[in-house]
């Protein structure tokens, strides 16, 4: 089981964490909500809770919940521009459909 991301991802959010002051990395999960079922939930993390697997990659921190991770196993976070869009992007395996605006998905 493992989350990785690119170093793009790890230097944005590195930044983040930088600008921001405080915080041990970022909380990665998913939702119930949109036309597919389920949308991805990035959040700041100061501190991990007993349960939450935590993954280190380029010396960031994302932490996900059991629960999640069964959904999330294996994506990889990438941090992309486009143009003048710039956002994550999340390579997830297990996805087998999008909804057409690209806000939720389903496995």
């Amino acid at each position: 089981m493992a989350i990785t991301m690119t170093p793009a991802a790890a230097k944005h959010i590195e930044s983040a964490l930088a600008n921001r002051g405080k915080g041990i990395g970022i909380r990665l999960g998913v939702r119930t909500t949109g036309c597919s079922g389920m949308a991805y939930v990035l959040e700041f993390v100061d501190d991990t809770d007993q349960n939450d697997v935590v993954f280190d990659n380029f010396g960031v921190k994302v932490v996900v919940d059991p629960k999640s991770l069964i959904y999330i196993d294996g994506t990889e976070l990438d941090f992309v521009r486009e143009g003048l869009n710039e956002g994550f992007k999340f390579n997830n395996p297990n996805v087998r459909g999008e909804c057409g605006c690209g806000e939720s998905f389903n496995v």
